[in-house]
C-alpha cells in the first residue's frame, strides 16, 4: 500500500482528478440554446388537450426557463459545495442572470397581470409560487434552492392549467396595455443596473447624482466618484448580463404572441421585434477563452463594454415602448 502512496503517485493523481473536473466543468458551461415560446407552449397544449388562451404562451414560457436553471447539463450550480461546481463562476452568474428576470416576471403577475384591478384578490397559485422564487439563490440546505423552485415550477403549472380552463373561478391573465407597461418598466431598471454595471469594467469618473432633484439636498456640491469593477467580478457581470438576455429574449418572444392585440393597436409590435434582435446579439459565440477587458480604444476587445451596448440599446428601446403603451 505504501508504494501507491508515494508522491508522485498522488501527484499523479492530482493531476487525473484536475483534469477530469476541468474536462467536467467545460461541459457543464455549455450554455442552454434557445427554445421558440409559441411552439412549446403549442405543443404542450396539444398534449394535454388545453386550451392556447392569452398567458399561456407567457407561462409557458417563464415554466421552460425556470425549468432550464434546474435540467441543463450540470443541473443548478449556483449553491454547489461540492467540486468541480464549487469553483465555477461563470455559469452561476448565468443562472443569477435569467434567474433575476424570471422573479420579475412572475412579481408582475402575481400583482398586475392575474388581476383585474388593485382590489382583487391574488391567484393563489401565483401566491405560493412567486414567493419561492425568491429563496437565496445560494442556499443548498433546508430547503435548498433547487426544491423551492421546483415548487414554483409546479404551481405556475397549476396556474396555466387553471387559466386554460373556462370554469367560474380560474385563474385570470389580463392582458392590458397598463400591465404590460408595468412590466416593461421593471425590465428597463434590471437593464440599466446591468448596463451600469459593465460600463464601469474600464474604470469611469462620475459627477454623484444622488442628490439630483431633491431640494432639500440645497447646493450640496457634488462630488467626484471613481468607479471600476473588479477584475474577479469581470466575468461575473458579463455572464449575469448574458443569462438575463436568455431568459428575456423568451418573455418578449411570448409577449408577442400573449399581448398580440394591445401591440397591434399601439403599433408596437416592430418595437418589441427589435429589442429581441438587440438582445439575440448579446447570445453570439464568444470565440475567445475569458472574457477580455481592453481599455478605452486600446489594441484589445472589452467584451463588458459591447455587451453593455446591446444592453443599452435594448434598454433604450424598452423606455420607447413604455412610452408607446402608456398613449391613448
Amino acid at each position: 500500500m505504501q508504494k501507491y502512496l508515494t508522491p508522485k503517485w498522488l501527484l499523479s493523481a492530482a493531476a487525473i482528478l484536475f483534469i477530469i473536473f476541468w474536462l467536467i466543468a467545460i461541459y457543464w458551461s455549455f450554455e442552454p440554446a434557445t427554445f421558440n415560446p409559441k411552439q412549446t407552449a403549442q405543443d404542450y397544449a396539444a398534449q394535454h388537450n388545453e386550451k392556447l388562451v392569452p398567458g399561456y404562451t407567457l407561462t409557458t414560457s417563464l415554466i421552460t426557463v425556470t425549468e432550464t436553471l434546474l435540467n441543463k447539463s450540470g443541473g443548478y450550480l449556483s449553491n454547489d459545495v461540492m467540486p468541480p461546481g464549487l469553483f465555477m463562476d461563470n455559469m452561476p452568474s448565468w443562472e443569477f442572470g435569467a434567474l433575476e428576470m424570471s422573479r420579475d416576471l412572475a412579481l408582475s403577475m402575481r400583482k398586475d397581470i392575474s388581476r383585474s384591478q388593485s382590489q382583487s384578490s391574488e391567484n393563489p397559485f401565483l401566491t405560493d409560487a412567486q414567493p419561492k422564487l425568491n429563496i437565496d439563490h445560494r442556499s443548498w440546505l433546508l430547503p435548498s434552492a433547487e426544491s423551492q423552485y421546483q415548487d414554483a415550477i409546479d404551481k405556475l403549472y397549476q396556474y396555466r392549467t387553471s387559466l386554460s380552463t373556462s370554469r367560474q373561478g380560474s385563474a385570470q391573465f389580463y392582458a392590458r396595455a397598463d400591465n404590460l407597461r408595468d412590466w416593461v418598466k421593471q425590465v428597463e431598471k434590471r437593464l440599466g443596473n446591468l448596463s451600469q454595471k459593465l460600463s464601469v469594467s474600464v474604470g469611469q469618473d462620475r459627477l454623484d447624482t444622488s442628490f439630483a432633484g431633491d431640494n432639500s439636498a440645497g447646493s450640496i456640491p457634488a462630488e467626484e466618484l471613481r468607479e471600476q469593477t473588479s477584475w474577479f467580478q469581470l466575468d461575473n457581470n458579463f455572464y449575469e448580463a448574458r443569462g438575463a438576455s436568455w431568459a428575456l429574449i423568451h418573455f418578449l418572444k411570448a409577449v408577442e404572441v400573449d399581448f398580440a392585440d394591445v401591440l397591434d393597436k399601439k403599433n408596437a409590435r416592430v418595437s418589441v421585434q427589435q429589442i429581441i434582435r438587440e438582445l439575440e446579439s448579446t447570445q453570439e459565440s464568444i470565440f475567445s477563452p475569458m472574457i477580455l477587458n481592453g481599455s478605452g480604444f486600446g489594441m484589445l476587445a472589452n467584451h463588458s463594454l459591447v455587451m453593455a451596448n446591446y444592453i443599452s440599446r435594448a434598454n433604450a428601446a424598452l423606455i420607447e415602448l413604455s412610452e408607446l403603451l402608456n398613449q391613448g
